[in-house]
């Protein structure tokens, strides 16, 4: 469950993260970084495609600047995983919403731009 987020900072399950964050449903890795900083590629995600999530939830920042390109969207849908864009205020509301509910929910978060 995400706890708080402001620019740059999120708040998980009591822990505090300053550094963009993936959330799986049993760790959160926060090492995270994407090779081309502010576009999401096939390989900024590729563990969150082998942990078979029903639902990909991506922050796409604070202000939403971070995009995702189609490829991204293609290889999702054929794995059978939705994909929820937003920015990341938004993207934690809706990951905390999906947890809720009970799906297999991933949320990767860009947590400043």
């Amino acid at each position: 469950m995400i706890d708080s987020y402001k620019f740059g900072r999120i708040v998980v399950n009591g822990r505090e993260y300053t550094r963009d964050v993936i959330i799986y449903p049993d760790r959160v890795d926060d090492t995270w970084w994407r090779r081309e900083g502010h576009r999401l590629s096939v390989n900024d995600i590729r563990d969150v495609i082998e942990e078979k999530a029903d639902v990909l939830v991506v922050g796409t920042g604070y202000f939403g600047i971070m995009r995702i390109p189609g490829e991204v969207e293609e290889l999702l849908r054929s794995r059978g995983i939705e994909l929820i864009a937003q920015d990341t205020k938004k993207a934690c509301e809706t990951y905390n919403r999906l947890l809720g509910k009970g799906r297999r929910v991933v949320a990767a978060l860009h947590l400043t731009c």
